[in-house]
């Protein structure tokens, strides 16, 4: 069978594609490699409806939504290779084919390596303000980002504390409740604003074909799409982080429905 679609990613975005594209009457696959970005979270910060849900909860109930629909089918795996056509190899070595693909694999998050980051990543160690400051608020906090934007940061955050510092090196470590900065002193510690550059978990959208941005300060390889969600080549749509725009769970969600509504466009009037 030829899909009308393969979503690659059940994450936010790749099952927001899959509620648009069952309802459309649309042959969906769903492949899904278990590890949304968000997984360390401490919860979804800013999504009307689902603020402070635990990630694992809402993409649960976002499949078990997703069961209603009889043309969509929710397959865990990994797709290993792609080819234009659009023919994707899996891990076990099955192959799918479809006549449209949308890549929804998020992208991983580079942060410096500072010890005990690791550990705190997505709740006193975290990327976004928006998404994490309400939980650390009038807490000491510090931001580590040596790009041009990080005394704006700083600047930004203290719309959550009046007790911001900005780093000038990496701190040597992160402890529950202090920080040891780099000349070995310790300080109130209760969140970390770091900088991070975002990169793409495999190489499936090159061998697909489609293009990547230029890189910047945050995104090393979004990949390249128009209004319509489109890639540079035709057939394939991006979704969420993948994309190169600033990474929420809201806004992975609009996208997700989007790209579906765009593929589906693309599939009906090309019969």
């Amino acid at each position: 069978m030829t899909w009308d679609c393969i979503v690659v990613g059940g994450g936010a975005a790749g099952l927001s594609a899959g509620l648009v594209l069952g309802r459309a009457r649309r042959r969906t696959l769903i492949i899904d490699k278990g590890e949304p970005s968000n997984r360390f979270a401490h919860g979804i910060g800013g999504l009307l409806g689902q603020d402070g849900r635990a990630p694992e909860d809402f993409y649960a109930d976002g499949r078990k939504e997703l069961e209603k629909y009889p043309t969509v089918e929710y397959r865990r795996g990994e797709i290993v290779d792609g080819a234009p056509g659009f023919t994707l190899t899996l891990a076990d070595g099955s192959t799918e084919t479809t006549q449209t693909v949308i890549l929804a694999t998020g992208m991983d998050y580079r942060y410096p390596d500072v010890p005990g980051v690791a550990e705190r990543w997505g709740r006193t160690a975290f990327h976004c303000p928006f998404c994490h400051g309400w939980e650390v608020q009038d807490r000491p906090l510090f931001v580590l980002d040596p790009s041009e934007f990080g005394a704006d940061r700083a600047k930004l955050l203290r719309a959550w504390s009046d007790d911001v510092t900005l780093l000038d090196e990496p701190p040597r470590e992160l402890r529950d409740d202090e920080i040891v900065l780099a000349d070995g002193t310790t300080r109130p510690f209760g969140g970390l604003l770091m900088g991070v550059q975002l990169a793409q978990r495999d190489d499936l959208a090159a061998k697909l074909g489609a293009a990547a941005k230029e890189p910047n300060p945050m995104f090393v390889d979004g990949l390249q799409i128009d209004e319509r969600f489109a890639t540079t080549v035709p057939g394939v749509f991006a979704a969420g982080d993948l994309t190169g725009t600033p990474p929420s769970v809201a806004s992975a969600v609009a996208s997700g429905s989007m790209a579906a509504a765009m593929a589906v466009h693309a599939l009906v009037l090309a019969h």
